[in-house]
């Protein structure tokens, strides 16, 4: 009787840690911010990027100095005017500047929905190599440890040089 309470005392214990050793998962974090700053890729779309917010700004910056001039050549002007020539400036400045503001959101979408598209297949790039690496280690769960993320302690394995080595980053 007494070896029997043994015997199940033991399988009772084995059984415990058996199933505590499958319990554990590995934990890995990685700085996916950093990362994808540090791809050549990313690189490259900031530029392209940058060049096209700069062509937006141009075509923009131009329709306001021109509103600009016409408000002063319709200031100047005015006393010289009839109070219907300067109704209808006053209109045609209106329509202006409604043409100007129409111009900016189209530009803002413009560059919002190119910034998208540059930076998707980089991220999606950055996300295939992680969970590549994260799973030829053994990890079962990767954290952003991107500061602000609510990581509040890192001191796991950080995934970053093994990622930078897969995707060839220095």
């Amino acid at each position: 009787m007494k070896q029997m309470k043994k015997l199940i005392a033991i399988a009772v214990l084995f059984f415990g840690v058996v199933s505590f050793t499958n319990a554990q998962t590995k934990v890995a974090h990685i700085n996916t911010q950093e990362l994808i700053s540090a791809m050549p890729e990313m690189k490259k779309a900031k530029t392209e990027f940058d060049k096209l917010q700069q062509s937006l700004g141009a075509d923009i910056q131009a329709s306001v100095t021109e509103y600009r001039n016409k408000v002063k050549q319709y200031t100047n002007e005015a006393p010289n005017k009839t109070d219907a020539e300067n109704e209808a400036r006053k209109k045609e400045l209106a329509d202006l500047e409604v043409r100007i503001q129409e111009a900016q959101a189209a530009a803002e979408k413009t560059a919002q929905q190119k910034y998208i598209d540059l930076t998707k297949p980089i991220q999606e790039k950055a996300l295939n190599a992680i969970q590549k690496v994260a799973r030829a280690q053994g990890f079962s769960y990767v954290l952003d440890g991107t500061p602000g993320s609510g990581l509040l302690l890192a001191d796991g394995t950080d995934l970053m040089p093994a990622v930078k080595k897969e995707l060839g980053i220095q």
